[in-house]
């Protein structure tokens, strides 16, 4: 079964009985030769491979792992792999069904006659691959090779998953981060405050916080936490560590967050589970947790130490995204890393150290401790997962899947056809998506004198666009919760508040760490160019509606990147936003904005904001001709005199039929209506 990911909007149509469509894509081989080095793990891997297919580039397109390489990666690793394909932007990544395939099958607990049968069906069709064999390698549009021995122990930040960074290198490349222009690698902090210092009190106990200091720890993420060379590593890891007389600072915010029950199941069983409890790695829930922003708050004496020193604090995690304001507002820096690095970074508490060089820490008998003298081998890990990753704990754990949380299964379900709206909900609200729909069409009309709501650089996530963790109190979401009786204890986070439209339309580009050209200083807040006020961007979005006026956003390369989060394309359509103009999109987040009826608009090959003289406070005319097709070249003129052209990017006939019903939704709504 093939998948691809696609964004909430598409899936709502889908389960509404709408196909899929799409261009035929181009097929990318990802060949891999060689063999990991004893140190490297599967995060390694991956994070190297992020990075190389970012710099490729195959957005739109499928990737096909094949290769010798491939034989030495076991299934998890695959899937690890296979599963941070948002993350390098492909349509779809995929590995062909082996031998480890098959092996995979048993150990998990099928039943071993239908997996032999299905093992006979792939060789009769000529689908079981040997990945030795060459012969079988298929014609691809494009092959890139990566040679495992080459990859090395690193992790990806401090702002993007592409942007790894070799362990060795991490203390040299975090201390020029500090110093270098405002950026993805860059935090401009003046050279004469690089080694300030902060003391603060936690618990009755006297602590220093600096650059670097980490006080996020969180082994989260659905790719790393269901791996288990990885979650044993990580517990052996701890386990040698608590008996070498290590300890991890009280005041760091430690998690574990397992990719399933199974995974705490064999980290019991296999007795590392109390070592990582010792170090502070308890059980905190399943699911996406720190990775998305739901690590809860920090101590408050940690949260002014940081805000005193305007200190570049750092969360290190084992998830897949590590994007501006999305792990913390605290934690101006976030390294993705895999789960033993998560741990050894959480027991040196800062990523300003050289692990070749310097200990880990010094234990109670004053013996240094270095990171080799606690990290376990491949053949550690492997006979620990030998002996507990067995057919059986799978089958005991699945059996219960459907008994065991007794919190769930007494929720009461209501069984109503229709939906029972509660207007004192916060959570849950009637949205105004189809407020004056009709079953006539109406014609697209020209976008006329639109205003430039924001105007961004490349790199702008979905997570800037509408950010899943917490409700700043200061933000515009906060005073409307505030106006329903809420305190801001209450608050919870912009994830939790999906089904309120009232608040995801307040949290739009409501990230803290937003850059707006507009603006001389990271913030979610705009220019309103009637009044020239500077405005909270939901302020003067609503201004600008009030008045009549269309709005468009202007942006670089690589717009809506990260999760495939349907409210970055509803929260803009809500703010009044017709149109985005950019250099290019990330698939699923173009796809919604078509979804939602927003016109994605791409410039021209070598064109862009700086050669067409844009600056983003003129008034914008974007021509809608009557007929229309797909990727046609539509006209924009300016109230300056000036025109160009663009690229509409409505990709496909099927794109351009949501476009003329205002939106896949309104579509869907007419067709079941006739």
């Amino acid at each position: 079964v093939l998948h691809a990911g696609v964004g909430g909007i598409e899936a709502e149509a889908v389960m509404l009985g709408q196909p899929i469509s799409m261009v035929l894509p181009e097929v990318v081989g990802y060949k891999l030769v060689g063999n990991p080095q004893p140190l490297v793990t599967s995060t390694d891997i991956v994070l190297t491979i992020t990075k190389h297919l970012r710099q490729v580039g195959v957005v739109g397109k499928f990737v096909e792992f094949f290769g010798p390489g491939v034989a030495q990666l076991s299934i998890a690793d695959r899937a690890t792999i296979a599963n941070m394909c948002p993350e390098y932007g492909a349509t779809a990544a995929y590995f062909p069904v082996d031998d480890i395939s098959i092996g995979y099958l048993i150990q998990t607990g099928r039943d071993k006659e239908k997996v032999m049968c299905t093992k006979r069906y792939l060789e009769a069709v000529g689908m079981l691959r040997d990945f030795k064999n060459s012969s079988q390698d298929p014609d691809f549009t494009q092959v890139v090779e990566l040679d495992l021995h080459t990859v090395v122990p690193c992790c990806s930040g401090p702002k993007r998953p592409q942007d790894k960074v070799a362990v060795s290198d991490m203390k040299k490349d975090f201390e020029t981060c500090l110093g270098a222009k405002q950026g993805f690698k860059g935090f401009q902090i003046a050279p004469d405050r690089h080694n300030s210092i902060v003391k603060f009190n936690f618990e009755g106990s006297d602590f220093e916080l600096a650059h670097g200091s980490v006080v996020i720890a969180a082994i989260t993420s659905c790719t790393n936490t269901s791996n288990p060379s990885v979650m044993l590593g990580a517990g052996l890891l701890a386990k040698k560590a608590v008996e070498a007389g290590l300890t991890v600072k009280p005041y760091i915010k430690t998690s574990l967050s397992p990719g399933s029950g199974v995974v705490t199941y064999y980290l019991r069983e296999s007795g590392v589970m109390r070592y990582l409890s010792q170090l502070g790695f308890d059980v905190v829930g399943y699911g996406c947790m720190t990775c998305i922003g739901n690590s809860g708050p920090l101590p408050e004496s940690v949260v002014e130490a940081i805000t005193q020193g305007d200190l570049v604090a750092v969360g290190v995690l084992s998830g897949n995204r590590n994007f501006e304001g999305r792990v913390h507002p605290n934690t101006r820096a976030n390294y993705l890393a895999s789960p033993p690095l998560v741990i050894a970074y959480a027991i040196a508490g800062t990523v300003r150290i050289d692990f070749e060089k310097e200990p880990l820490g010094i234990n109670a008998s004053g013996k240094k401790i270095f990171l080799k003298d606690i990290w376990p081998t491949r053949n550690e890990i492997q006979a620990v997962e030998r002996q507990f990753v067995i057919p059986g704990m799978f089958k005991e754990v699945y059996e219960k899947i459907e008994t065991v949380n007794k919190s769930w299964n007494a929720l009461d379900a209501p069984s109503d056809k229709l939906y029972t709206w509660n207007p004192k909900s916060t959570y849950i609200k009637s949205p105004p998506f189809f407020d004056g729909l009709t079953l006539a069409l109406q014609t697209p009309k020209t976008i006329e004198d639109a205003y430039v709501l924001l105007s961004f650089g490349d790199s702008v996530t979905t997570d800037h666009i509408s950010p899943a963790g917490n409700i700043a109190r200061n933000s515009p979401a906060a005073r409307y919760l505030t106006s329903r009786g809420l305190t801001p204890r209450e608050f919870n986070s912009y994830g939790s508040r999906r089904g309120n439209d009232a608040v995801m339309a307040r949290g739009t580009f409501a990230n803290i760490r937003l850059v707006n050209k507009f603006i001389d200083k990271q913030g979610p807040q705009t220019i309103h160019f009637p009044s020239g006020e500077i405005l909270d961007v939901f302020d003067a979005a609503e201004r600008y509606k009030q008045a009549g006026h269309p709005l468009i956003v202007l942006a670089g390369k690589e717009y809506g990147a990260g999760s495939s989060r349907d409210w970055a394309a509803k929260g803009p359509f809500l703010l009044g936003v017709k149109a985005v103009l950019a250099e290019s999109y990330e698939r699923i987040h173009r796809s919604n904005l078509v979804g939602m009826g927003v016109i994605p608009l791409q410039y021209l090959p070598g064109e862009d904001a700086g050669t067409l003289g844009l600056t983003g406070r003129e008034r914008y005319t974007i021509i809608i001709p009557e007929k229309l097709k797909p990727q046609m070249n539509v006209q924009i003129k300016l109230d300056t005199g000036k025109s160009f052209y663009a690229i509409m990017r409505f990709d496909t006939d099927v794109e351009l039929t949501y476009f003329h019903n205002g939106g896949i939704l309104n579509y869907m709504i007419r067709k079941m209506a006739s």
